[in-house]
């Protein structure tokens, strides 16, 4: 393997234990929850979720439940 590979390599190991590292954006993901399937996404420091809890109160167990998955990589301002 040639050695600059080798660098990368070690140092994506070293990033991946640091998570603070890392800040989303922006993204959107399938969730299965008990019920149905909902599409929740992160925008603009903003989250959205297609269920209808969501729509009345703008939180859901979907959204709580990725915050939880993403922890520090969701900006601080936007943590619920």
């Amino acid at each position: 393997m040639h050695s600059s590979m080798i660098g990368k390599i070690a140092k994506a190991k070293q990033y991946a234990q640091e998570p603070e590292r890392i800040q989303f954006t922006k993204f959107e993901a399938t969730f299965r929850g008990e019920n149905d399937t909902h599409t929740i996404s992160f925008d603009d420091g903003a989250w959205h979720c297609t269920c209808h809890f969501f729509s009345d109160w703008g939180t859901c167990c979907h959204t709580m439940a990725g915050e939880r998955v993403f922890g520090m990589m969701i900006p601080v301002d936007s943590r619920q």
